[in-house]
């Protein structure tokens, strides 16, 4: 690349701009108000964890480490716990509603640090004037979708807000979980060589959402995948000899497939590789993403999984999973490399190869 004078659109007399220790991309990420994107689950959200919450946290957070839930021993039992919070527009959409998505959403949390999900609680903040015909929808498929995952909902709270402040209706759940004896996933039990498996076809929520907000055609039924994940888990431990072969698994909701996989490697410090022509995406789904200079690697998913694997496993893993109805188009995409450590790299049908960086913030907000 030719060289670029800094100082070429300035005076003569304007000093030379000193880069030494900028880092690219630019710009530098310097806000004093929240952005849509710090709730996007890419960079601008680990940005405000890592420099805002856990410093001030302080030693209450000691030892917090970037997963789906934390690990806890409590009374000699191992126990998962997670909490997300839903801030779905529109409420409703092709395959589920924001009730369902509440529900699924943790329990796949849990389910991701290989616990069996027990038991769920509810909280809503409600606009007033949302309609009750609406809200006793929307619990009602929580109900279904509780029961469907064999968790029970246990405890909850509701708030209201001012009309017109454009809540609408929030819901956060709150889940735990038994770890069985011998299953330990985590980032730092990633290791080169691991084989790296997709569940199943992407960015088929973050459209089917899209599509009812903006009021798009793709000629085809596209709806959300929204499902819970809990027993394709336990299907893919039970294909291991001790479930030990098992290393990590990420459910790749906000920031899609690409940011659960910048995430872990930078967790592990390994490389990631795959193959681009590898990924299943729907016809309907890489079409809309096309239009709308979207990538499907960045596209929220709510029920597909990224697993990493011992390479003698993969096979027998591989298998369970597309005998699973959650697993069924599961496909190898890439491995775990040492080398380019943290950095995730994708190998392009003409044979090339290039870096596939954490999104900044969310492409398609309020999807999740």
């Amino acid at each position: 690349m030719a060289d670029v004078d800094l100082t070429a659109s300035e005076p003569a007399t304007t000093p030379p701009i000193d880069v030494e220790g900028w880092s690219c991309p630019l710009p530098l990420r310097d806000h004093e108000r929240i952005l849509a994107g710090h709730g996007g689950g890419g960079k601008l959200s680990a940005e405000l964890v890592e420099h805002l919450f856990l410093p001030a946290f302080g030693a209450a957070a000691a030892g917090a480490t970037p997963t789906d839930a934390a690990t806890l021993m409590i009374g000699g039992a191992r126990l998962a716990f997670s909490t997300d919070s839903f801030v779905v527009d529109p409420l409703f959409f092709p395959g589920g509603n924001i009730g369902d998505l509440a529900i699924n959403g943790t329990v796949n949390d849990v389910a991701m640090a290989g616990a069996v999900p027990v038991a769920l609680s509810t909280a809503f903040v409600i606009e007033e004037g949302l309609e009750l015909s609406v809200l006793g929808t929307v619990a009602e498929s929580m109900g279904r979708a509780a029961t469907a995952a064999g968790v029970q909902l246990v405890t909850g709270d509701t708030k209201v807000t001012d009309a017109g402040d454009g809540t609408g209706l929030t819901i956060t759940t709150t889940g735990i979980g038994l770890i069985p004896d011998g299953v330990e996933l985590s980032p730092q039990r990633i290791r080169p060589g691991d084989r790296i498996i997709l569940s199943g076809r992407i960015g088929d929520h973050g459209v089917a959402v899209m599509s009812v907000r903006e009021g798009l055609q793709f000629g085809t039924e596209l709806a959300s995948d929204s499902t819970p994940l809990a027993g394709l888990v336990a299907a893919m431990l039970a294909a291991t000899d001790d479930g030990s072969q098992l290393h990590c698994l990420r459910d790749a909701t906000r920031g899609g497939m690409a940011a659960s996989l910048c995430e872990l490697a930078a967790s592990a410090d390994v490389g990631m590789s795959y193959a681009e022509r590898s990924l299943p995406i729907a016809t309907a789904v890489a079409s809309a993403c096309s239009f709308l200079g979207l990538d499907p690697i960045h596209v929220a998913n709510e029920g597909k999984l990224v697993a990493f694997v011992a390479p003698e496993a993969a096979d027998a893993v591989l298998e369970a999973m597309r005998s699973h109805d959650s697993g069924r188009e599961a496909v190898i995409i890439g491995e775990v490399v040492d080398d380019h450590h943290g950095m995730v790299v994708a190998r392009t049908s003409l044979g090339a190869s290039r870096v596939v960086d954490m999104p900044l913030g969310e492409q398609l907000p309020r999807i999740c």
